[in-house]
């Protein structure tokens, strides 16, 4: 058996983790749900992910791994070319300070289900959904950009000349706010960041509107 990617093609968690895939070379067998037709909660998938969340990444041995982070440090340990995170402690903690912008900052405020809980329970339209879509990521880019910008160890991407967990983050956010027609021009270092990941094989393939499932 083949590693099993349960995913869907414009969840930008789902993005981050087929990025790192393609950037380990591994393969995978592309499993696609629509999480608002409910497919992540029946029971089968309940069964395999009690938080009825994606991705989750079937192994080989038939374990399932869930959190797109852990996944990725997981793929980062077990597969260690082309590192994801730098060597010293130093680097490692900054591109995880700058991954956790958009991870715990930014997706927790604007996933689907949150989106939808706004609707449901306080009436947001498309309109205000967008209005607190584009807030939360205005707040954490602004910082993001300053951030990158001023610092000397900011390179061709958020750490350096190699892509690493920041950009598999990065990346997947700048994808997933086209969804409100948030451009990344109002912030140049992401933009360029952005341009140099989208230019890669491994990222570019991972792009939403590349997947089977797209529509």
């Amino acid at each position: 058996m083949t590693l099993r990617l349960h995913n869907f093609f414009r969840s930008s968690t789902s993005v981050r983790l087929r990025s790192a895939l393609n950037l380990k070379g591994l393969e995978y067998d592309y499993v696609a749900y629509v999480l608002r037709d409910g497919e992540t909660r029946t029971p089968e998938y309940l069964a395999m992910n009690p938080a009825g969340l994606v991705p989750s990444l079937e192994r080989e041995d038939g374990q399932v791994m869930t959190q797109s982070l852990a996944i990725i440090e997981w793929l980062d340990e077990t597969h260690p070319a082309p590192p994801l995170l730098p060597r010293d402690a130093d680097g490692r903690a900054r591109v995880r300070a700058l991954a956790y912008m958009v991870a715990c900052e930014i997706h927790p405020l604007n996933n689907l289900r949150v989106l939808g809980h706004l609707a449901k329970t306080f009436g947001a339209d498309e309109a205000a959904q967008k209005a607190w879509f584009t807030h939360w990521v205005t707040a954490t880019f602004d910082a993001l950009e300053t951030t990158l910008a001023r610092d000397a160890a900011t390179g061709r991407f958020c750490h350096g000349d190699t892509p690493g967990l920041a950009d598999l983050c990065l990346y997947a956010q700048v994808w997933n706010n086209r969804r409100f027609d948030i451009s990344p021009d109002p912030w140049p270092t992401i933009a360029r960041i952005f341009k140099a990941l989208d230019d890669i094989p491994a990222f570019a393939d991972a792009a939403p509107p590349r997947q089977p499932d797209a529509a």
